[in-house]
């Protein structure tokens, strides 16, 4: 089929295709009705894919910064309503940032219209500005903004109250907002109350939100330091441990992480003590994958794919290999001593796929995956 040897399924019962190719730095994705609109992270621009050809038919173009983690970042669907999430500079591209920021535009069918803003948050920092976006089962819009680095050498921010930190003032960052929940609020950290707008805090960087078709849950992937990758059920008022702990937290790392305002901690699904930089995630809803019925799809930056089975209340994972029943990937001694991860053989669907910014199951029940080092779909 044309397709590059590296991009391998481990399932005979599938194979894959290059749908669209010659993107500039893709991330993440979303359909409309048959089409794909895909966002270019650093020129801005809403690239319309129909019948799998790209016409370079751009909707909208944005003006972003894009330097590092930042940049056109985020997009989500609630109907005929459609969010974007952006570093947004107010002049040409690359200038000045003004705020990471949401709006929302009205679908007609050909068009992107009725442009309105709707929330700004944090700016400061090249990196961690999350971008995500999903929408749940009740039509919430739901964005993710990483910690800015906040507390790093390189970083004037202080860490404050949504990093588990007693000290600082809300700044919008490290937390899952609700979209648009307060027309007269623009920055969540504005309001009277910012925690009515933060659905969850203690979020250190993430690239993948989604919900459970089944359940309506919010499932999140988190970035980790130098150890340990997260994928996280995010209940009302969780608190994901940053800055205190990443990974299953000890007893000492729990008694300091803040309990406040309902906010309570809780232990990641699954946790990768070596990093694979998880980004997009997608529950099975085709029939085509109907082997995997129950699962979660998981991709990375690192190329993979992983597929864990859910259990019946959809609120953890089963796994047949002793090793991974922790829930971590841990590292272990091999026969010379050094350190090697644990075998992922169990949940690997996929590998090779370059920087996976995002996965989602068409209308045609096929999986699409978008690879922002490849260029490609």
């Amino acid at each position: 089929l044309g397709i590059p040897p590296k991009y391998i399924i481990n399932d005979n019962d599938f194979i894959v295709e290059e749908y669209v190719t010659d993107l500039h730095q893709p991330t993440t994705m979303a359909f409309l009705d048959d089409d794909i609109i895909i966002l270019e992270k650093n020129t801005g621009k809403v690239l319309l894919i129909q019948d799998g050809k790209n016409n370079n038919q751009y909707l909208l173009d944005f003006n972003v910064n894009s330097y590092w983690e930042s940049g056109l970042l985020g997009v989500a669907v609630n109907d005929k309503d459609v969010y974007f999430y952006l570093t947004e500079t107010e002049e040409e591209d690359g200038g000045e940032k003004i705020g990471n920021n949401i709006y929302r535009f009205y679908w007609d069918g050909e068009n992107l219209t009725n442009k309105e803003f709707v929330n700004s948050l944090g700016l400061k920092s090249f990196w961690h500005n999350g971008g995500t976006m999903t929408t749940g089962l009740d039509g919430q819009v739901y964005a993710v903004i990483g910690d800015q680095g906040a507390g790093q050498e390189d970083s004037t921010d202080v860490r404050t109250l949504a990093q588990n930190t007693n000290e600082g003032e809300f700044n919008d960052t490290g937390v899952i907002i609700k979209v648009g929940l307060d027309k007269e609020i623009i920055k969540p950290k504005n309001s009277k109350n910012p925690l009515e707008h933060y659905y969850a805090i203690g979020i250190r960087n993430s690239f993948g939100l989604t919900i459970d078709p089944v359940t309506g849950n919010l499932w999140e992937t988190e970035n980790g330091p130098e150890y340990f990758d997260e994928v996280n059920l995010v209940p009302k008022n969780f608190n994901s441990g940053w800055a205190v702990t990443m990974g299953p937290a000890s007893e000492e790392e729990r008694a300091k992480v803040l309990n406040f305002n309902k906010y309570t901690y809780e232990d990641p699904k699954f946790s990768w003590e070596e990093p694979v930089a998880p980004t997009g995630l997608v529950f099975t809803n085709s029939e085509s994958f109907d082997k995997y019925r129950n699962g979660l799809f998981v991709a990375t930056c690192t190329g993979e794919i992983y597929k864990f089975k859910l259990n019946e209340n959809r609120d953890n994972f089963i796994f047949d290999s002793p090793h991974l029943q922790d829930l971590v990937a841990n590292f272990v001694k091999n026969e010379s001593g050094e350190n090697v991860v644990e075998s992922l053989d169990e949940i690997e669907f996929g590998n090779g796929f370059g920087c996976i910014t995002d996965l989602k199951f068409g209308p045609d029940g096929n999986l699409y995956i978008v690879s922002l080092s490849d260029n490609v779909i």
